[in-house]
């Protein structure tokens, strides 16, 4: 049976429609981003299909095409409607606290954070440059390294706060382990990156260790 000879309130673009699409299951959403089945698969079953591939919504929205494209029924259209998807949450993101104090919207600063850097499968370093306000200036990625460690540079952090006239900074990086628990080399790098941004009067506001699902801050943990 296709999805179009579902009951109404069974069906997940009516049910986004009627309930919200926070009622929806990942399979469900899935399903609206996917669209159309294949034959004798509905677009739910593809979608629970691929939960089941990928072991989690994390694991599809981060697959390659290839590997997304190995799945039958798939192809590089439904691949490319969910990438369009994915940088549009994270673009949506960025702008809501682009409108915000970074500092006091702690809960979204993480979010924004984990939506750009939980994905990698290598560590990333990346600096948030605020205004004197607290308002994002820019996020870079500014290293990137192996599975287990990216090299800091403090030279080139100090260059890039004064090119983007920045008052204040939060640093962020991802661990690929998904344990998002600081290190001691994460903690000597942050107080290496205070002491040289002090001299040219730039405020480290945080540290934010982003994990599979959860991040970390360094302020709340009393190590900055």
């Amino acid at each position: 049976m296709s999805i179009k000879e579902w009951p109404a309130g069974e069906r997940p673009r009516e049910k986004l429609l009627s309930e919200g699409a926070a009622s929806l299951s990942d399979a469900e959403l899935l399903a609206v981003v996917v669209r159309a089945g294949g034959r004798g698969n509905s677009a739910l079953d593809l979608a629970r299909g691929l939960l089941a591939r990928f072991h989690s919504l994390n694991g599809v929205l981060t697959a390659s095409m290839e590997e997304f494209c190995q799945c039958r029924g798939l192809g590089q259209v439904a691949y490319i409607q969910m990438q369009a998807m994915l940088e549009l949450s994270r673009r949506h993101l960025h702008e809501q606290l682009a409108d915000s104090d970074a500092l006091t919207s702690s809960e979204l600063t993480r979010q924004y954070l984990r939506a750009r850097l939980r994905h990698y499968e290598h560590e990333v370093f990346a600096c948030l440059y605020l205004d004197n306000q607290h308002r994002v200036v820019k996020l870079e990625e500014l290293f990137s390294g192996t599975i287990d460690g990216a090299a800091v540079y403090p030279r080139e952090v100090v260059k890039r706060c004064l090119r983007h006239n920045a008052a204040a900074v939060i640093f962020a990086h991802n661990h690929p382990s998904g344990i998002a628990e600081p290190s001691q080399a994460d903690i000597a790098i942050t107080r290496r990156l205070t002491a040289a941004l002090n001299t040219i009067d730039v405020r480290v506001l945080d540290h934010i260790v982003v994990g599979r699902n959860e991040a970390v801050s360094f302020a709340e943990r009393g190590l900055m």
